[in-house]
């Protein structure tokens, strides 16, 4: 009979393979996720952005967010209202552009080259920090156009201290605001360290 009993054995080999298994996939879940992330927040043009960024004292991160939301970093992107490049700029906005910059030598069909569609969706997001001087403001006047975030900020219903946009009337802008300020929060969990 002895010849049959059965050797009793631990458990520890087993719960140290289970646990060992575990952390393996907990390790390869958490990369996979963040080089998901990752390819799905690029650092695209990141030479330009940096240095149009930093020569117009916009974050970087703010950049990125408009060129992801805007054309998801294809600088052939054209919209269906004709906006142009990485950027999306519109053919009265780059005259506007132009003509703040004292520039008389890009045209707009260069709006399909990074380097230019960056450097001026840069100086516009420049342009409309120092008048706006906060992230959603400058977003919903990309979207939008200044006059009229002018006008919600002069009115009660929408603003109450004539700085921040507390309710945006149009739904389109309101939702464009809320992906590039998810977009940008992103960027900044990813990327700034």
């Amino acid at each position: 009979m002895n010849r049959y009993r059965r050797k009793k054995r631990s458990a520890a080999p087993v719960i140290i393979i289970i646990l060992m298994i575990a952390l393996i996939l907990g390790v390869l879940g958490y990369f996979g996720y963040r080089y998901y992330l990752e390819k799905n927040y690029p650092l695209g043009y990141s030479d330009y952005v940096e240095k149009y960024a930093a020569e117009n004292h916009i974050d970087k991160y703010l950049v990125y967010a408009v060129i992801k939301t805007e054309s998801g970093f294809r600088p052939d992107a054209v919209s269906n209202v004709g906006a142009r490049g990485l950027m999306q700029i519109m053919e009265d906005t780059f005259d506007w552009i132009r003509f703040k910059s004292d520039d008389e030598e890009t045209v707009y069909y260069d709006m399909y080259d990074p380097k230019t569609n960056i450097d001026f969706g840069c100086r516009l997001l420049g342009y409309l920090y120092e008048e706006f001087g906060n992230v959603e403001a400058v977003a919903a006047a990309y979207h939008a156009g200044r006059g009229g975030v002018n006008e919600w900020l002069e009115d009660s219903r929408y603003s109450k201290d004539g700085v921040h946009l507390d309710v945006i009337p149009i739904p389109d802008t309101a939702h464009y605001v809320d992906k590039i300020t998810k977009a940008m929060d992103m960027y900044i969990e990813l990327y700034d360290k």
